[in-house]
């Protein structure tokens, strides 16, 4: 499932493409005709994210640049709400007045999560195939490919939402109950750390178990946690209010620092530089095993990118020595997922 920092990419990438447009949208599956049908024709005023949440305002398409604000918090705004769960993604494609974007977003299960990948501008678009153009020069988007909820077209771009878990309209008050439910997200400015700090002094429950837990803590994912409770060297068996509240301040400030990073660099990378060819590889045996199962969350062939076997301490590094002690990382399931962790260094 992609993480939080995946759909604050998305948010910037719909700011980019679309902000202050008029936008066609449509349903080419069919499940959403409803929804496209009321969005259709309005103007894209907002893109958001709050966790693994994707936030996008729309108001009526006759109101101005200076109505905006006023339009924000009126009963004409509605939003489109999606989150992308296991199986979600966005694909885009653009002419070549488009800006520059990744071509797929989401969907771990084909191994796109944020292994983003720019396409020649006017040119191909990986998954979506290739633009086009009519004889007088106007561009034309690609079809939709498999199984399309809804299809966002503005002047000079398309984007495509395969595969969502959810995808509906709705208004800023049901907006606000949503984000309520949420806890805070170390990436939005307005995040309340104390929130957090409190949740976790007062639960029985795990410290890796309620990283997980998008009503404590919103867009840390398996990755961010294994990693980070790594990284402040915590046990991650132990129960939230054992920890104390100075290293869950800790777990926080190294959440903020490395999931804004994974936002500018488009990936997740945890390690530091010095630490990075410490600790092996797995033997050539295991190796096409771990490639199927898991999502490389780096772009190895970007220049500069961090190799995907260099990015992370623990996760999904079960039997190889810790970069930094050398005891054999361990593997456990809790809650039903994965979890990763050195026993040496988090005690």
């Amino acid at each position: 499932m992609p993480e939080g920092n995946v759909v604050h990419r998305l948010a910037r990438t719909f700011g980019s493409l679309y902000g202050g447009q008029v936008l066609r949208l449509s349903s080419p599956q069919g499940r959403f005709a409803d929804g496209a049908a009321v969005l259709s024709g309005r103007r894209l005023m907002a893109s958001e994210a709050w966790g693994k949440q994707l936030f996008l305002g729309f108001v009526p398409a006759d109101v101005s640049d200076d109505q905006v604000d006023g339009a924000a918090s009126g009963p004409d705004l509605l939003w489109l709400r999606v989150h992308l769960g296991l199986y979600g993604a966005w694909t885009f494609a653009g002419s070549s007045d488009a800006p520059e974007v990744a071509h797929a977003i989401g969907a771990p299960r084909k191994r796109i999560g944020e292994r983003e990948t720019t396409p020649p501008v006017g040119g191909s678009v990986g998954s979506q195939g290739s633009t086009s153009s009519t004889s007088g020069g106007e561009w034309l988007p690609p079809e939709p490919r498999g199984q399309v909820r809804v299809r966002l077209l503005g002047d000079h771009a398309v984007a495509d939402l395969n595969g969502p878990t959810a995808c509906e309209v709705i208004t800023t008050e049901e907006k606000t109950t949503v984000q309520a439910r949420l806890g805070p997200d170390p990436i939005r400015d307005d995040a309340d750390v104390d929130t957090f700090i409190a949740a976790v002094g007062r639960s029985r429950v795990t410290i890796a178990q309620l990283l997980m837990d998008q009503s404590v803590i919103s867009g840390a994912g398996n990755i961010y946690r294994a990693e980070v409770l790594y990284r402040v060297g915590v046990d991650p068996l132990r129960p939230g209010r054992d920890v104390p509240a100075a290293v869950v301040r800790a777990i926080w400030d190294d959440l903020v620092d490395l999931m804004r990073e994974g936002v500018e660099r488009g990936a997740i990378v945890t390690t530091r530089p010095e630490h990075r060819e410490l600790g092996g590889t797995l033997p050539a045996e295991d190796q096409p095993r771990v490639r199927r199962g898991r999502t490389r969350q780096n772009a190895d062939g970007d220049p500069g990118a961090v190799p995907s076997e260099q990015a992370f301490y623990v996760y999904h590094r079960a039997g190889l020595p810790c970069r930094i002690c050398g005891t054999p990382v361990l593997i456990k399931e809790l809650a039903g997922r994965n979890l990763f962790w050195c026993p040496t260094c988090q005690t």
